[in-house]
C-alpha cells in the first residue's frame, strides 16, 4: 500500500517505518526541515532500541521516504496517517489545532479517494472534527478512521511488530477490512484486530493509559502506607500481583510516572469528563498521587539531612521517565533537581540516554557526567530515579570510596535493604521498612 504518515515523533517515526518493515510504500512527512534532513541522512533524533537499523535497512530498499512536501505525499497516498502532536492546554485538554491544521491540508491537496487515520492520541469526538474539516476543502470522496496506538516508549518498535492488539474504528466495512489487511502481517500469531465504532476506539486509548496509570498511582499510594505501618510493599506486591486478575505489570512502587502520555492523558481525560458533566473522581485521585508522587524522594532527602541542603552535592542516577527512552517530558527527576537547586544544592548527573535532553533543560545549572560513578564522586547522597538496568548491579565498595558519605534514596527499589546495611549504606527506598 501507499501509505503517508504526518508527524515523526515517536509515533509517526516508528509507525511509518514498520509500516514499511512489512513492505509497504512509506513517506514520513514534517514540517521541521531540520529533523527531515537529520533522517535523511540516516541519523535518528529519537532514542528507541531497534529503530535506526529498520529506518536504514527501508531507506536503502527504497520503501521509506521522508520529506516536507506534505501535499506531495497526500497525492501519492492512498492511506494518511495523522501522527502529529496533541499538547495539553492550561485547562488540561488536547490542544487539537495541529490535526485541524493537517486535516484542512489534506482536504485542500486531495485528488481522490483517501482513508485517513487519527494516529494521534485524541478526545472522543476528533474523527468527526477531522472529516468536518477536510470536508470543507474537497468534494472527493474520504473516510475517517480512529487508530490509537498502544506502544510504549523503550520497547516501541516490538510493540508495533507484535501487537497485544491492534484497535480501529470505522464506520463501514470496506475501510474496516483495507485497515485489517494493513495489519495482518503483525497479527500472524493471532492477537486480535478489533474493529468497532470510531467513539469507542477513541475511548479506548484514554481508557486503556488511565487504567494503566491507575495501577502505578495504586502501588504507590500502598507504598506509603506500608512506609507507615511497618509493612514491606515487595512483598505486598508479589501477594497482590500474584492475582492473575490484577498481574503485575506496572504495579512498581516508585517517583510516579511521567513521560508524554499518561500525565497529558489523565489530565485530557478529566477535562472530557468536565465537558460532559461528569467528574472523574479516580482519575483525578490518580492524578494528584502522582504529582505528589514525584516529590517523594525529596521528604526523605530533608528527613535525613534537615531543613538546609545549602551547600551539599547530590548525585543522580537517571534523568528519563523511563528506562530506554531519552524522553524527559514530565519526568520525575525535573522536579527532583529543580528543588534541589532552589535549595541551594549541587546537583551532577548520569543518564545513558537522555543526557542531550537534560542539557536543553538545565544548561549549566547542574553538572552532567560520562558515568554513573562521576555523578557520585564526592557527593553527599546518590539519589537513583530511573531504573537503568547498568545500574542494578553497582560495585557497591567503588561507591563508598568515591562518596562522601555512603547514602542512598533509591525511588526504583532496586536494592535489598538487608545488603545496603551489610555494605555500609543508609539506604531509603519507597515502601519497605528500615533494617
Amino acid at each position: 500500500m501507499e501509505i503517508c504518515v504526518i508527524g515523526t515523533g515517536y509515533v509517526g517515526l516508528v509507525a511509518g517505518t514498520c509500516f514499511a518493515e512489512s513492505g509497504n510504500d512509506v513517506m514520513c512527512v514534517d514540517i521541521d526541515k531540520s529533523k527531515i534532513d537529520m533522517l535523511n541522512r540516516g541519523e535518528v533524533p529519537i532514542f528507541e532500541p531497534e529503530l535506526a537499523e529498520l529506518i536504514e535497512r527501508n531507506r536503502e530498499d527504497k520503501r521509506l521516504h521522508f520529506t516536507t512536501k506534505l501535499a506531495d505525499a497526500i497525492v501519492k497516498s492512498q492511506l494518511i496517517f495523522i501522527a502529529v502532536g496533541t499538547p495539553q492546554n492550561e485547562d488540561g485538554s488536547a490542544d487539537l489545532q495541529h490535526v485541524v491544521d493537517v486535516a484542512e491540508q489534506i482536504g485542500k491537496a486531495m485528488n481522490d479517494y483517501k482513508i485517513i487515520i487519527n494516529k494521534s492520541t485524541v478526545p472522543v469526538g476528533t474523527a468527526e472534527k477531522v472529516r468536518k474539516t477536510v470536508a470543507k476543502y474537497t468534494n472527493h470522496p474520504f473516510d475517517v478512521v480512529s487508530n490509537p496506538e498502544f506502544m510504549k516508549e523503550g520497547a516501541a518498535v516490538q510493540d508495533f511488530l507484535k501487537p497485544d492488539r491492534v484497535v480501529i474504528g470505522a464506520d463501514n466495512q470496506k475501510v474496516a477490512d483495507i485497515m485489517c489487511e494493513l495489519y495482518a502481517p503483525f497479527v500472524r500469531t493471532e492477537n486480535p484486530i478489533l474493529v468497532m465504532d470510531i467513539l469507542s476506539a477513541e475511548m479506548t486509548k484514554y481508557a486503556s493509559n488511565a487504567l494503566l496509570a491507575t495501577k502505578i498511582s495504586f502501588i504507590n499510594e500502598i507504598a506509603n502506607l506500608c512506609e507507615r505501618v511497618g509493612a514491606d510493599v515487595a512483598a505486598v506486591r508479589k501477594g497482590v500481583g500474584s492475582d492473575k486478575r490484577i498481574g503485575f505489570q506496572f504495579l512498581f512502587p516508585g517517583t510516579g510516572y511521567g513521560g508524554s502520555c499518561f500525565p497529558k492523558d489523565i489530565k485530557a481525560l478529566i477535562r472530557i469528563g468536565e465537558e460532559y458533566s461528569y467528574p472523574m473522581r479516580v482519575i483525578k485521585a490518580v492524578d494528584e498521587v502522582n504529582e505528589a508522587q514525584k516529590l517523594i524522594l525529596l521528604r526523605m532527602i530533608y528527613q535525613y539531612f534537615g531543613n538546609s541542603l545549602k551547600g551539599l552535592t547530590f548525585g543522580i542516577w537517571g534523568l528519563a521517565f523511563k528506562p530506554q527512552t531519552d524522553d524527559m517530558r514530565e519526568a520525575p527527576s525535573i522536579e527532583v533537581i529543580k528543588e534541589l537547586l532552589k535549595a541551594g544544592a549541587k546537583v551532577q548527573a548520569h543518564d545513558p540516554a537522555a543526557m542531550n535532553a537534560a542539557k536543553q533543560l538545565f544548561g549549566d545549572s547542574i553538572v552532567l557526567m560520562e558515568t554513573n560513578y562521576e555523578a557520585i564522586t564526592d557527593a553527599d547522597a546518590l539519589i537513583i530515579i530511573t531504573e537503568w538496568n547498568e545500574f542494578r548491579r553497582p560495585n557497591f565498595e567503588r561507591m563508598k570510596q568515591l562518596m562522601k558519605q555512603p547514602v542512598i534514596f533509591d525511588g526504583r527499589n532496586l536494592y535489598a535493604p538487608e545488603r545496603l546495611k551489610e555494605q555500609g549504606f543508609t539506604y531509603y527506598c519507597i515502601g519497605r521498612p528500615k533494617v
